[in-house]
């Protein structure tokens, strides 16, 4: 049994981590969030101490390790601009990191890390759970078919990506570019991770649509050509998926064939977990790639005159 403390216990996301924590067999000795809402925490650790102030988590960590109580693994799930600080935590605390998505911000944060990771000897790892999601996997494995039949095989991919939020998503951390990294970062870096991971290194990099609410526009792979659209906004998804009272839309085609992948995503952080535990994981060179397009994505001018825009893109201008 191994001990983890959890940093961002009131997250929307932290209590995938608490199950994979317990699914796993292991234990979760102290977390830490500033919000006390985390009444989730006794369906997982009752006994876990909890902390609103990072002051007294830091002291409280570092007197378990005083007294013989090894904490072998922090738990990331803080907002994205605080991913940096916390895995440094966790490094310079002698534990493992094992962090949400995105890992950092930027490119240049990865290589930080890796000098502290290279000075405690610990590892950071990056939950990118669509590289376990079995139609991924499938996906991965058809398209390395393909490919060794035709070296010079390119897919025409769409990828759409539509979760509905509401006023609060704006009013959180979330809706700060600065905190967040922007709609694109957000929630769409791990589907870039598994762009990357399938259909091999980036070529082309262009953004169509910037705004608050949607962002949107073309990646080129060695192996596929990607029109992209992400949005948090109820009004850009299809009809028939509102008609059926859904608020979220997530489709990949890959020419012209749809890949199902709309199940399977509750157990990924426990997939997650096992894959690091049993000594595998994803650490920061594989998420290297992602956080550069992110990146990219943010910095960039957009490009107005592209022949590749998303189908959707259009419904926004229309809608302005």
């Amino acid at each position: 049994m191994k001990n983890f403390a959890l940093i961002g216990a009131a997250g929307y996301i932290a209590p995938r981590h608490m199950k994979a924590i317990k699914e796993t067999g292991n234990n979760l000795v102290a977390a830490l969030d500033k919000n006390d809402s985390v009444g989730i925490i006794d369906s997982h650790f009752p006994e876990a101490d909890f902390f609103t102030e990072y002051e007294r988590f830091d002291r409280h960590v570092d007197l378990l390790k005083r007294s013989g109580t090894k904490i072998d693994y922090v738990s990331i799930a803080s907002p994205n601009y605080l991913h940096d600080s916390h895995i440094r935590f966790a490094l310079r605390n002698n534990a493992h990191a094992i962090c949400e998505k995105p890992l950092v911000l930027n490119p240049h944060n990865i290589d930080a890390l890796k000098l502290v990771q290279e000075e405690t000897g610990k590892q950071v790892y990056n939950i990118l759970q669509l590289r376990l999601h079995q139609s991924i996997i499938d996906l991965k494995a058809f398209v390395a078919q393909e490919v060794e039949k035709n070296p010079n095989k390119v897919f025409d991919v769409d990828l759409t990506y539509l979760t509905s939020r509401g006023h609060w998503y704006f009013t959180s951390w979330k809706g700060d570019d600065n905190k967040s990294g922007g709609i694109a970062t957000n929630i769409g870096v791990h589907f870039y991770d598994m762009l990357g991971w399938v259909f091999g290194d980036l070529v082309k990099n262009e953004a169509h649509l910037k705004q608050e609410d949607v962002n949107a526009g073309y990646l080129e792979f060695k192996h596929a050509k990607v029109r992209w659209f992400l949005s948090v906004n109820y009004e850009y998804i299809p009809e028939e998926v509102k008609t059926a009272g859904q608020r979220t839309y997530r489709s990949i085609t890959v020419d012209g064939n749809e890949i199902e992948f709309s199940g399977g995503f509750t157990d990924l952080h426990t997939k997650s977990y096992q894959h690091i535990l049993e000594g595998g994981g994803f650490g920061l060179e594989e998420a290297r790639k992602s956080i550069e397009i992110v990146s990219n994505i943010r910095n960039q001018d957009i490009v107005t005159n592209s022949s590749d825009v998303h189908p959707f893109v259009k419904k926004v201008l229309n809608n302005q």
